[in-house]
């Protein structure tokens, strides 16, 4: 492609003028069809003035692109513009120029807002929108992380108050609308210590998997009713964990140790959980299980999935049969934060870099305690004080709120994208 020289074109324009003056900046502003060389066409057409970059930015969306370059021009900035637009009309692209913008600098963004829906509304995102600016914040640039199972966006946000207080309201005020919506929506920190996470854990039951464990082990003994009910009422928040274990616990005496493997066996993982594994192990997290079920059920699967740390509750069998009691220490809503900290404290993370994700009452201190806690299809009681909630059965919805696209996931598993993982000491 021949970049028309920079002396074509229209001669009316005075080329000392802009020199006299000083330096200009300049925003150009290039749309069009996507095609290779646009960017290489539009800096060949600068060089042969005396510009110095100041930023730039591109994006395309859907075969179409936008690009945006500023510059500072030290001599003839209307030759420069007559350049430039001869050469992007040449290949077919519109220009605009705009001598003299603004350059306040790059903007640095306080907060990561990830939107979720399925479908994702045009008022949903209005509405979110109105939320942020009535709460101070602007939007610095929005990108796409997923289109399938969700669609996912990306926000990066400036807002103006900068402490915890705020950032309550901000999760609290985006939350009710996501709410209105049928969305799922998430608030972070931007930063280094977004993308620094290093150990996440998922709770097991209603989470990971499909199902409540020992409501499973109940149907064997033909009690699944009565305690489903207790279940219920403890992931509710309404009882205390412990002393609901014990009395659900109860219900097993009796039953031959037989059915552990039977219901091991059943165990279906949630939509997306294979995924979310395979994925984060690529990204070289450390991954665990904190489960107020049972280890000798969700060992196996652990083992499948390749995690690095499991911790749970441990049946007491005698003679080949349950006795309808638990050994061992209860990991209880207390036990699953002691747990990740012991996790974190193993390898090295700090608390600020780990990631829980739950949905019942007993995994409150968990999140609370995690640098990001995301409640998955969870309890009220739970929900208020997660940093996301997640409402939609898709456990890949995680990597989202992590900053993976689902390109990048499909990308890494075409091409087999295995990181090479560091053994545990």
């Amino acid at each position: 492609m021949t970049i028309p020289d920079a002396t074509s074109g229209s001669s009316s324009h005075d080329s000392n003028t802009m020199s006299e003056a000083g330096p200009v900046t300049v925003l150009i502003t290039v749309t069009g069809p996507d095609r290779p060389g646009v960017s290489s066409i539009v800096m060949g057409a600068l060089s042969r003035h005396d510009v110095i970059l100041l930023d730039v930015e591109q994006v395309v969306i859907h075969g179409r692109l936008t690009l945006g370059v500023l510059v500072r021009c030290t001599g003839d900035a209307e030759g420069m513009q007559d350049t430039v637009e001869q050469a992007m009309t040449s290949v077919g692209m519109d220009i605009s120029v705009d001598i003299g913008a603004d350059n306040g600098g790059r903007t640095v963004s306080t907060h990561v807002v990830v939107l979720l829906g399925n479908p994702l509304s045009a008022k949903a995102f209005s509405a979110i929108a109105a939320e942020l600016a009535g709460q101070g914040g602007n939007i610095d640039s929005i990108r796409c992380v997923a289109d399938y199972p969700l669609t996912g966006l990306e926000l990066s946000v400036r807002a103006e108050a900068d402490n915890v207080a705020a950032d309550r309201a901000l999760r609290k005020g985006l939350a009710a609308v996501a709410g209105r919506f049928g969305v799922d929506v998430a608030v972070e920190r931007s930063g280094l210590t977004r993308r620094a996470k290093g150990l996440i854990v998922f709770d097991v039951d209603s989470t990971l998997i499909q199902g409540e464990v020992i409501e499973m082990l109940a149907a064997k003994a033909g009690r699944e009713a009565e305690v489903a009910a207790v279940t219920e009422a403890a992931m509710r928040g309404e009882l205390d964990f412990a002393a609901s274990l014990h009395e659900r616990v109860k219900a097993l005496a009796g039953l031959d140790a037989s059915v552990i493997e039977e219901v091991a066996a059943s165990l279906e993982l949630t939509p997306g959980a294979r995924t979310t594994i395979r994925t984060l192990h690529r990204l070289g997290y450390r991954c665990g299980l904190v489960s107020g079920g049972f280890r000798q059920v969700i060992d196996g699967l652990a083992h499948e999935l390749e995690l690095d740390f499991v911790r749970a509750n441990t049946l007491e069998i005698i003679d080949g049969r349950l006795t309808g009691r638990v050994i061992g220490d209860i990991v209880d809503r207390a036990g699953k934060a002691v747990a990740l900290r012991a996790f974190a404290d193993e390898v090295g993370v700090p608390m600020e870099q780990t990631v829980a994700v739950g949905d019942g009452a007993n995994d409150i201190d968990m999140l609370s305690a995690a640098g990001l806690g995301i409640a998955f299809n969870a309890k009220p009681a739970l929900q208020e004080v997660a940093d996301a909630a997640l409402s939609h059965p898709f456990l890949d919805a995680v990597l989202f709120i992590l900053g993976v696209t689902r390109d990048e996931i499909e990308a890494a598993d075409a091409t087999d994208g295995t990181l090479r993982r560091v053994p545990l000491a």
